[in-house]
């Protein structure tokens, strides 16, 4: 299993990078500020649910659980930064 601190560090990344295409994407297109202003309080709520989850470990003493655990987080991590993604796509093309 990777170190945790990486997977905050990518939790932090993935991210970051959400809102500076949100910020991107509001300057470019000021009409659409409101809806990338939600999506950046979404993304950050988000961030806030994955690190509550990465520091609090389900089944601390099964070790099997806790990989699994891991596991899930860093799934739902890459499915919830890929559905941002699409949310600011979906804006562009509108």
């Amino acid at each position: 299993m990777a170190k945790l601190r990486n997977l905050k560090k990518d939790i932090d990344y993935l991210i970051s990078e959400v809102l500076s295409d949100c910020y991107t994407l509001a300057y470019l297109y000021p009409d659409k500020k409101e809806k990338a202003m939600e999506i950046i309080n979404n993304a950050v709520g988000f961030r806030n649910e994955m690190f509550e989850r990465t520091n609090n470990p389900d089944g601390k003493d099964n070790k099997k659980l806790v990989k699994t655990h891991y596991k899930n987080i860093c799934k739902d991590l890459l499915t919830g930064v890929d559905d941002f993604f699409k949310q600011i796509s979906e804006l562009t093309k509108k």
